[in-house]
Parts: C-alpha cells; sequence; structure tokens
C-alpha cells in the first residue's frame, strides 16, 4: 500500500509492504493502549485521541523518524497510519511544531469503483 507524505511542499509516496500491517499487530495493539490513556498533542492533552488524533500523532513521529534517518519506525508509523484509516492517501505533517494542524488526505469519493450499488 501507498502513503504519500507530504513535508514543507516536499511530497514522497512511500510504500508499505501489506504484511507489515499484519506482521506489526503487536507494535499497534501497544502504540493504541498507550493513546488509549491520553496524549499531550503539542499544547493540547487529548484524553482519548480519535482515529485522525491517532494519525496525526504517528504523522509527527513520521516527521521525528525523517530527521533521525530512521526507516524502521517511517515505514511502522506509516503502516499503523493506514491500518487506523482505511481509504488514507496521504498525510499533509505540520512542520511548525503543532500536530493538530497536521492535514489527513483520503481518496476521493469518485475513485469507487463503477458499477451498481446494491443495498
Amino acid at each position: 500500500m501507498k502513503l504519500n507524505i507530504i513535508v514543507d511542499s516536499r511530497s514522497n509516496a512511500f510504500d508499505v509492504p501489506d504484511n507489515l500491517l499484519t506482521e506489526a499487530t503487536d507494535f499497534f495493539e501497544k502504540l493504541d493502549a498507550d493513546m488509549d490513556r491520553g496524549w499531550q498533542m503539542s499544547r493540547d492533552w487529548v484524553q482519548c485521541p480519535d482515529s485522525e488524533q491517532r494519525c496525526q500523532i504517528a504523522a509527527d513521529k513520521i516527521l521525528t523518524a525523517i530527521e533521525t534517518e530512521n526507516e524502521k519506525l517511517l515505514m511502522l508509523m506509516a503502516a499503523y497510519i493506514l491500518r487506523t484509516m482505511p481509504g488514507i492517501t496521504g498525510v499533509n505533517i505540520d512542520i511548525t511544531g503543532d500536530m493538530n494542524e497536521t492535514d489527513i488526505i483520503m481518496g476521493h469519493e469518485d475513485s469507487r469503483p463503477l458499477g451498481p450499488v446494491f443495498s
């Protein structure tokens, strides 16, 4: 799966191996358990981050991974984002220090397959 990561107007599409989404389940569950206890998101304390906020937190960790050249952490956080928000195509990571300003980019409605919709 691909995740487009945008940092300071530079865009890179990272190819996350599909198997990483299943093989890192223990890591993802620990990360979720940590976030379930609340998280400091820049100046705000968030008691129980929702899916979008969890992706913003992971995106902030991606920024750190890029700065420290930690490819393993980058891939794990990209996989976490893809797992947490199905349909996500990218993140535009805020570099001003406010992770709440990181934008989550979802796929477009018109990207659905053509054909009748059965209910």
